[in-house]
């Protein structure tokens, strides 16, 4: 492989050997659609923090999941904003058989059966304190209790018709926990997305002005859960004890920032492997964007891209809409 032999331009010079030895490829299969779910009818709310991403009422929701049943995007993901009365100490509001979860899922299956839905599980949008779990009196969150909580809320989902519960809480052993009372209760086939490498990041801040926890959480953190973000032996660890309670997929959670933790994942465990392209990533863009300082179209796709080389087999992004309109047209 010496010059002049091997040129390397040669395969770059023209558009149908560019494609001929393309290695990844984006489609509209490999995005999931975060949606913000808030109570009402006919309500839509910007999010300052995000531009174009809005908390919409379960009725506009069912017009944004007909929208992505023919842009060919295969699964909605659904991040409620719950009211003040409804949040508690314990998190009760989140295994309510009526919860805005529960009802926005039956909606939706009813209407389009044949779109993936997936469910967030995890409490800090339902606790007083913005904690993804139940505290003590020092504020410390406490697991195994958390579990419980946890377990009747994923059930609940279930119940509903949800394809898939993805835990994002970090608590230890509530994967396993979760799969035994799917199994017991008869939800066989129900799949665990397990946000199994979830890091204590800086990159969140917009998604929990989003779903309204950032005020509750005030000056606290998540660093007694979350993964340290200079850990990738840990992240792995993490993904396997998932792997081995019960998760059918795993989550890196963010994206950008973590692409090294894909590839080990993938690579070395070589499992259904997704990735977070997550709200501070997002407004990053955005800002970039409206700035005139990146174009949107071709780095939005790049950023996408980066994904699926790394290994993603999947990718759960606030730019799912867009991107499989381009892909379409």
């Amino acid at each position: 492989m010496t010059f002049p032999y091997t040129r390397m331009r040669r395969m770059r010079k023209n558009d149908f050997s560019r494609r001929l030895m393309r290695e990844h490829r984006l489609t509209a299969d490999d995005l999931i659609y975060p949606m913000f779910i808030i109570e009402g009818s006919n309500v839509r709310e910007a999010i300052p923090s995000m531009p174009n991403i809005e908390r919409v009422s379960v009725d506009l929701l069912l017009k944004e999941a007909k929208e992505l049943v023919e842009l060919g995007i295969p699964t909605i993901a659904l991040f409620p904003v719950i009211t003040g009365d409804k949040k508690s100490l314990l998190a009760e509001e989140a295994y309510n058989p009526n919860g805005l979860v529960q009802r926005a899922v039956r909606a939706l299956k009813d209407a389009f059966p044949e779109l993936g839905v997936l469910t967030d599980v995890a409490l800090d949008p339902y606790t007083t304190h913005g904690q993804d779990g139940i505290i003590d009196d020092t504020g410390y969150v406490l697991n195994d209790i958390t579990v419980d909580t946890l377990v009747k809320q994923a059930l609940s989902h279930a119940k509903a018709g949800a394809d898939v519960v993805a835990p994002s809480d970090m608590m230890d052993g509530r994967i396993g926990e979760i799969r035994n009372e799917l199994e017991a209760e008869g939800f066989i086939d129900t799949l665990i997305m397990a946000y199994a490498a979830k890091f204590a990041s800086a990159y969140y801040g917009p998604f929990r002005d989003a779903i309204g926890s950032s005020s509750n959480l005030g000056k606290g953190n998540k660093y007694t859960y979350q993964i340290d973000p200079a850990n990738s032996n840990e992240a792995i660890r993490e993904v396997m004890l998932d792997l081995d309670e019960g998760a059918d997929m795993v989550m890196v959670k963010p994206g950008m920032p973590y692409l090294d933790i894909v590839r080990r994942v993938k690579t070395e465990l070589e499992v259904p492997t997704f990735a977070y392209q997550v709200s501070g990533e997002y407004a990053m863009h955005m800002a970039a964007f409206q700035n005139g300082w990146l174009d949107k179209d071709t780095v939005m796709m790049e950023s996408l891209l980066a994904f699926k080389r790394a290994g993603a087999d999947g990718i759960l992004t606030y730019f799912a809409k867009d991107a499989a309109r381009l892909l379409k047209n």
